[in-house]
C-alpha cells in the first residue's frame, strides 16, 4: 500500500521556496505537509487538494487574493498537480498539416495582472529578426527542456529569460488544454497571477515589446473574429483579435478562445 501512495502524484508543481506563512510558493503545503505526504492516506491527500489547497490559493496574502472571479476561474482550469494529457484540442483540425512524428512539447504562461481598471492580460511582440514567428504576437514561453520538471516549470523559466519576471511575483493557478501548432508544437498554457509591481524586462534578442490587454476585450465574443488564410493548398479558418497598434491570432488567440470558453462552461 505504502507503496502505490508514494506513486500516486503529488501537488508539486516544482516551486519550492516558502511564503511568510511557511509554505510553498508553488503547491501551497506546509514543510510538514510536504514531508508527510508519502505517509498520508488516500482520504487525508484527497482533503487536502481538493479542500485545503484550493482555499489557500485565494486567502489574503496570496497573489489570487486580489483577483476578480478567482474562485470561477480556479474551477474553469486544469488542476496544477497533473499536466493535461492529450494530442491538442485543435488535433483533428490540423491533422491532415501536421508533419509526420511527433510533436516538440512547450509550454506558455497565460499571465493575468489585477489592476484597478480591471484584469489585464500580458502579451509579447517578437522580435522581427527571429527566424521563426518574427513580429508575431504571443505569450511568454517555448519549448519544454529535459530539465523543467513540467510545463509549469518551463513556463516560468522561459518567462523569467523573455521578460524577467521572477517566480516570487507570479503565483501559477492552473492549465488550460493542450493546443497543437502547425508547425507540430503542442503547447500546454499555463494561467498566471502576476504581481502588479512587476516591471517587464524584455530580452531584446527574443522580445521587441510586453503590452497588456484587458481580460475583459479578449473574452468578449463580439472582439474575436474567424478569418481564412491559406496553407499547403487548404483553406483553414485561424482566429484573430485586433487591438490597437497589434494583431492577436493564431495559437494566441485560440488559446485565450479556449479560456473563455472554459469560464463559459463554469458555474
Amino acid at each position: 500500500m505504502d507503496a502505490v501512495r508514494r506513486a500516486l502524484p503529488t501537488p508539486c508543481i516544482g516551486i519550492c521556496a516558502l511564503d511568510g506563512e511557511g509554505r510553498s510558493r508553488g503547491c501551497l503545503r506546509t514543510g510538514e505537509q510536504i514531508v508527510g505526504w508519502r505517509h498520508m492516506s488516500d482520504e487525508r491527500r484527497q482533503h487536502l487538494r481538493q479542500g485545503v489547497l484550493p482555499v489557500r490559493a485565494v486567502q489574503p496574502g496570496t497573489l489570487a487574493a486580489s483577483l476578480p472571479g478567482r474562485e470561477r476561474l480556479l474551477r474553469a482550469l486544469a488542476p496544477l498537480a497533473v499536466a493535461p494529457a492529450g494530442k491538442g484540442w485543435n488535433h483533428d483540425e490540423l491533422a491532415d498539416l501536421l508533419p509526420p512524428g511527433p510533436p516538440a512539447e512547450a509550454a506558455v504562461l497565460a499571465g493575468l495582472v489585477p489592476r484597478p481598471q480591471g484584469v489585464q492580460v500580458v502579451l509579447t511582440r517578437r522580435t522581427e529578426t527571429l527566424r521563426n514567428h518574427g513580429g508575431q504576437v504571443g505569450f511568454p514561453g517555448g519549448r519544454i527542456e529535459p530539465d523543467d520538471r513540467n510545463p509549469v516549470a518551463a513556463a516560468l523559466r522561459e518567462s523569467h529569460e523573455e521578460i524577467a519576471l521572477p517566480a516570487a511575483q507570479v503565483q501559477p493557478l492552473g492549465y488550460l488544454d493542450p493546443f497543437v501548432t502547425i508547425s507540430r508544437f503542442r503547447v500546454t498554457p499555463v494561467v498566471a497571477v502576476i504581481d502588479p509591481a512587476f516591471v517587464p524586462v524584455p530580452q531584446p534578442a527574443e522580445v521587441a515589446e510586453v503590452f497588456e490587454v484587458p481580460l475583459d476585450f479578449l473574452m468578449d465574443p463580439a472582439n474575436l473574429r474567424r478569418i481564412e488564410v491559406a496553407h499547403r493548398g487548404r483553406i483553414r479558418e485561424v482566429l484573430e483579435y485586433t487591438w490597437p497598434g497589434q494583431r492577436i491570432w493564431g495559437a494566441t488567440a485560440a488559446i485565450l478562445y479556449n479560456l473563455r470558453r472554459r469560464l463559459e462552461q463554469t458555474p
